[in-house]
């Protein structure tokens, strides 16, 4: 049995789903390596932030307020799962994500770190032929923290004193001259 042909609308709708996904995946490195253009580009200039409970108003407002923390040397993860998207018509979508974060505060007192998931619900937007964050609405499920307890596998992985870790912008290996091919 031969599979049937796709249709351009096919084919465009898997684009679109793919492009949104990635403004969704480029909003996680912006916040962890701190690349305030990177967030800035995910959303659209007119566009409403609602990051539950803890901020509403214009997203260029959101990401001023979070710039001390972006730029801080605060060690923050978001990992993005169970990505779904549905599209409403031409230049229009909803999709919904999984966010877990982690994030450490070695200047608490005590020091500590937090495991959170949180999902963003997302209306998405087409304009001038490029998907961004209208307004984006989060909300938290769980929440999770505990003292720091960094023991890298109790040494399975290796001397923690030789470990190499990521960066900020402009201090880690995604930001560095992509290498020339011969």
């Amino acid at each position: 049995m031969s599979e049937p042909d796709v249709s351009q609308a096919e084919l465009r709708a898997l684009l679109d789903k793919q492009a949104i996904t990635e403004v969704i995946l480029r909003y996680s490195r912006a916040v962890d390596r701190g690349d305030e253009a990177l967030l800035r580009g995910c959303y659209h200039d007119d566009a409403v932030e609602d990051h539950g409970g803890s901020f509403l108003g214009p997203a260029s407002d959101y990401i001023a307020a979070i710039l001390p923390t972006l730029h801080s040397d605060r060690l923050m993860t978001h990992t993005v799962t169970n990505i779904l998207v549905d599209l409403e018509g031409p230049g229009r979508a909803t999709s919904e994500a999984y966010y877990l974060s982690f994030a450490r505060y070695p200047a608490a007192e005590p020091p500590f770190e937090t495991l959170t998931l949180a999902r963003a619900v997302d209306r998405m937007e087409k304009r001038e032929g490029v998907w961004r964050i209208a307004r984006r609405n989060l909300r938290w499920e769980w929440n999770r923290e505990q003292p720091i307890a960094e023991t890298w596998a109790r040494g399975g992985i290796g001397d923690p004193a030789i470990l190499l870790h990521g960066g900020k912008k402009p201090n880690d290996p995604l930001y560095d001259a992509p290498p020339q091919r011969p």
